[in-house]
C-alpha cells in the first residue's frame, strides 16, 4: 500500500524545511519505489518561495535515490517552475466523467472511432 501524500504547508520556516527534508528521506527509505508524493495545493501564491521549497525537497530526494511527484499544484506553479528551469512530475487527476487510471469507456461495435 502506498504511503499518503506529504502535505506541504503554506509557510515553511527553517525548522519546517529540515523536518520536510527528513520526511522525504524517511519516506524514500521505506517506500521502495523511489517516489514521494507531495500535496502542493497550499503553495498557491508563494511564487519563488514555493520554487525554492520544491527545489530543496527534490534535491533531498535525489540524494536519497528518488524524486518527488506533485499532487494538486496551484495553476500557476508548473509555468513558474518551467521559467526557472525546473520540472516536476505531476500526478494526473481524473477530470469530469473520466475514469481514474486511464480506463476509457468502450464503444459499441460499428461506432466510428474518435
Amino acid at each position: 500500500m502506498a504511503s499518503p501524500a506529504l502535505i506541504l504547508p503554506a509557510v515553511v520556516g527553517p525548522d519546517g524545511l529540515a523536518r520536510l527534508c527528513g520526511d522525504v528521506r524517511a519516506r524514500l527509505a521505506v517506500a521502495g519505489c523511489g517516489v514521494v508524493l507531495c500535496d502542493a495545493r497550499a503553495l498557491g501564491g508563494r511564487g519563488l518561495a514555493a520554487v525554492d521549497l520544491l527545489a530543496r525537497l527534490e534535491l533531498t530526494a535525489r540524494r536519497a535515490g528518488g524524486h518527488i511527484r506533485l499532487r494538486h499544484p496551484p495553476p500557476d506553479l508548473p509555468a513558474l517552475l518551467l521559467l526557472t528551469g525546473l520540472s516536476f512530475e505531476v500526478e494526473r487527476q481524473a477530470e469530469g466523467r473520466e475514469e481514474p487510471g486511464g480506463v476509457q469507456e468502450g464503444g459499441e461495435p460499428g461506432d466510428p472511432a474518435g
